[in-house]
């Protein structure tokens, strides 16, 4: 009997150790549009594709980038609806370590508690597990950070990352580009030249989503007009 024996049940492990339902979640992954997220020396930028299914969409009602904290953003690729499950348990554990050490909540800690949601929907019965990637964007004590969450409930800390469609082709693309000694706006710009590498139909401030937060520790998401300033300046 071949994996595809058990690939409908979440908790029973395949011959071969896998659990194929979690690979069946990156597979939605892979075909949600691409974000990418880029670490610099001062601050870190999350960008993501942000294209509407009908012109008739009102494109205000429709946010990719979502703050968690003042200084804490995150960005999916994947099924919109889990984005905003894993939202609110995000803010829920910030807002509950607030209340305790009144601080705000480190970057890796409040990415481990996602993670922990996340792993918690491959082990139990009658649930899914979640079918998105998150990129977690902070800047605390321990300078900037970025984190990659994956439905498995793994994670990891990236100096730059991508996940979605075109995931394979961004992170060739940002390997070429990127060095330690990045500077907050050469990472905006290495963002959207990493997203315009990939993107099917012609790139503008409407169709993509940009975020960023450096040293005075509080994440800005971008508007339109910002977005159009550079990419006037990556042309």
């Amino acid at each position: 009997m071949g994996d595809s024996a058990y690939s409908f049940s979440l908790t029973t492990f395949s011959p071969s150790g896998k659990l194929v339902q979690i690979e069946y979640a990156l597979n939605a992954v892979a075909s949600g549009s691409t974000s990418l997220g880029v670490k610099a020396k001062n601050g870190v930028v999350i960008a993501t594709e942000k294209k509407l299914p009908t012109c008739l969409i009102d494109e205000t009602s429709m946010q990719k980038v979502v703050k968690l904290t003042d200084n804490i953003a995150v960005v999916y690729s994947g099924m919109g609806p889990d984005f905003r499950v894993l939202c609110r348990k995000g803010r829920k554990s910030a807002q509950a370590y607030y209340r305790i050490y009144r601080e705000t909540i480190p970057v890796g800690m409040l990415t481990r508690e996602l993670a922990a949601v996340m792993q918690e929907f491959t082990q139990r019965g009658g649930v899914r597990p979640f079918g998105i990637s998150l990129l977690v964007a902070g800047f605390d004590f321990n300078g900037p950070q970025l984190f990659q969450v994956d439905p498995s409930g793994s994670y990891f800390a990236w100096k730059a990352s991508a996940i979605g469609k075109h995931m394979v082709n961004a992170k060739t693309f940002l390997e070429k580009r990127y060095n330690d000694e990045l500077e907050l706006e050469d990472a905006v710009h290495t963002a959207l030249l990493t997203l315009k590498e990939g993107f099917e139909g012609a790139m503008d401030h409407n169709n993509i989503e940009v975020g960023i937060v450096g040293a005075d520790k509080t994440f800005k998401v971008l508007t339109p007009a910002e977005i159009k300033d550079y990419l006037g300046e990556v042309e």
